[in-house]
């Protein structure tokens, strides 16, 4: 169906998450990657979706001569914890530190997806609350020394080992929190 909506567009995904680029050919979208690199810096004042509104629009910026033909999309997820912002860890002392802090508590998984062409831009935005059980040190050392989750926010994969072991409760889209909302991804592309 998209594929027919889709036909006259060059579409873009600039992203080199391999999980958002699986769903956008389980989707049957024919598309393109482009990647410029984005220095993912954000007013200090923002919080939550505004984050990642602001990081999915920011990644869109360097792309300056989209034409109508073209749909570029761009997308930011990033874990939120008691007002605070989780991204991706630089290295296992972060990766545990953040899966330590997850433990036993609620957080939100949040996704904003820009989809932009010459005339237009739209941003939606997905938020998710995922309950992790009590973690013991050992099983946190277990999936961050076999599944090094350095290109996650929130240092894990819900489609990996700790999801299977440590999530007792998921409010919302469990493909939000594998990183895309394709199901708002789909009705934004179809509706256009």
């Amino acid at each position: 169906m998209l594929q027919q909506k889709l036909k006259n567009y060059h579409v873009i995904l600039a992203s080199k998450s391999p999980r958002r680029q699986q769903f956008f050919k389980d989707l049957n979208i024919d598309f393109t990657i482009e990647l410029k690199e984005v220095e993912e810096i954000y007013p200090k004042e923002l919080k939550g979706k505004e984050i990642t509104e602001f990081l999915a629009d920011l990644k869109s910026k360097p792309f300056t001569n989209l034409s109508k033909n073209d749909l570029l999309i761009t997308s930011d997820t990033i874990v939120w914890l008691e007002n605070k912002m989780l991204g991706k860890p630089k290295d296992e002392t972060e990766a545990f530190e953040m899966l330590r802090s997850l433990s036993g508590k609620n957080h939100e998984v949040i996704t904003s997806i820009s989809i932009k062409n010459k005339n237009f831009q739209k941003i939606i935005t997905d938020i998710t609350t995922v309950t992790f059980k009590e973690l013991t040190n050992e099983e946190i050392n277990y999936y961050i020394k076999n599944y090094q989750p350095f290109d996650k926010a929130g240092a894990y994969g819900i489609q990996e080992w700790i999801g299977f072991i440590a999530i007792e409760n998921l409010q919302g889209s469990y493909f939000n929190v594998v990183g895309l909302p394709v199901h708002k991804l789909y009705k934004a592309l179809i509706n256009l």
